[in-house]
């Protein structure tokens, strides 16, 4: 086995313990959740009973008044209960004193409920992104062309270059790397990708009328949930990414205000807020750079949204308008993996707005498997952009050289 394959068998072992430390992690929820499920109908008896016995001595009219109001004050505690009592000391043990009974086990489940517990879990998951300067922090000139830039090592989540990445910008069509990783977040059980939802004239009109780009869906026409997910990235399908949220949501309304719980939860509610889960430019939306760099990073962390992203091409499910299917493609990866990169740019995800130009976020990895992203905006074309990526990437892979000028990587570029 030659130098090269040793870096790539490194590199895959890397993103195997990863993908291995989120199974366990879910292994560890599905556990607890399965004990709270089996304590409940306990739980719920014991409340009978303390229900049961003030009751008998209500009537047997043997309380004194200040005992009556003690035993009202213990019942209320422990049988008016929040339905997120439930806590967990340090050993993982659940306290039975806090568990409450399980609707389901009572044959009560409400969308609310549904929710909350949908809610929480994700609460419960959601781990801390944050990228922090150095004493070794680079701040980038007019060798990159971008307005805006942020590189990011994710081993020592460390920022080694940066140029305005905390500055607002219009996060354009990157705004659908947060639209996937919330609707993946909330999609649970992966065999509902083979759900179908139906197109309507409405959500077709809402790209024709912002002119957006397209995944090639039409009007009434059934696709899958996968189909959604992948048209919403490849192509950057205005269609698909409504779609997908009015699937996971029932409006586009609805799914924007998970969006931004999101953006709350990860820390970026001050600096980032969205209106719509396309990337069409309002003042109301916006965020930085570094804000679509930790997005990225949190949707790398997902299994789904990292196949997604880092799709090259994907064939869409037949249906009675497209028999074949769509082959739909990833413009930035296609290109990018013509360029020496000192490694491997594994997702990415392109936008355009007139207000911030040409845009990409991306996620690489190098000969040595040392993990990065790359953000940029306001780049004057697609091509300028994606040079910046591959500069930073060369620049910055350990062991490698700097990279060159930037006639030599338009040379590059052909």
């Amino acid at each position: 086995m030659d130098l090269k394959d040793n870096m790539e068998e490194e590199a895959r072992a890397r993103r195997m313990q990863r993908i291995k430390k989120m199974q366990q992690e879910k292994q560890r929820q599905i556990l607890l959740r399965r004990i709270v499920k089996h304590a409940a109908p306990y739980a719920a008896a014991v409340a009978l009973l303390i229900l049961v016995v003030w009751t008998g001595m209500e009537l047997a009219g043997h309380r004194k008044e200040e005992d009556r109001a003690e035993i009202d004050h213990l019942g209320q505690e422990g049988i008016m209960h929040d339905d997120d009592s439930i806590t967990v000391n340090d050993n993982n043990v659940i306290n039975p004193e806090t568990i409450s009974p399980d609707p389901a086990e009572q044959g009560i489940v409400t969308a609310e409920s549904s929710q909350t517990d949908q809610k929480a879990e994700i609460v419960e998951n959601q781990k801390h992104y944050q990228a922090k300067e150095t004493k070794d922090t680079l701040s980038l000139g007019d060798e990159i062309i971008s307005k805006y830039a942020i590189m990011i090592d994710l081993d020592s989540d460390s920022i080694l270059a940066e140029k305005g990445s905390k500055e607002i910008i219009s996060p354009a069509s990157m705004t659908k790397i947060l639209t996937v990783l919330v609707a993946a977040e909330r999609l649970g059980d992966l065999e509902r990708l083979d759900e179908t939802f139906t197109i309507t004239l409405e959500i077709t009109d809402y790209g024709y009328v912002h002119k957006c780009s397209s995944a090639g869906f039409l009007a009434d026409e059934t696709v899958t949930v996968r189909d959604l997910f992948y048209g919403t990235i490849l192509p950057s399908g205005a269609e698909a990414a409504v779609a997908l949220a009015t699937y996971i949501a029932g409006s586009q309304e609805a799914f924007v205000e998970l969006m931004n719980e999101k953006l709350d939860q990860m820390g970026l509610s001050d600096t980032a807020h969205m209106t719509n889960c396309v990337g069409i430019y309002d003042e109301d939306h916006y965020c930085t750079i570094y804000d679509i760099a930790m997005i990225l990073e949190a949707a790398i962390d997902n299994d789904l949204c990292r196949e997604v992203l880092a799709a090259h091409t994907y064939q869409t499910s037949k249906t009675e308008q497209h028999p074949d299917g769509i082959i739909i493609s990833n413009w930035f990866l296609r290109r990018i993996e013509d360029h020496d990169t000192g490694g491997e740019v594994v997702c990415g995800k392109t936008g355009f707005v007139a207000q911030s130009n040409s845009c990409a976020a991306s996620y690489g990895v190098d000969h040595d498997g040392n993990e990065y992203i790359c953000v940029t905006a306001d780049a004057i074309n697609q091509f300028k952009c994606i040079n910046d990526h591959v500069a930073l990437y060369k620049q910055f892979s350990k062991g490698k050289s700097q990279t060159g000028s930037e006639e030599d990587i338009d040379k590059e570029a052909g």
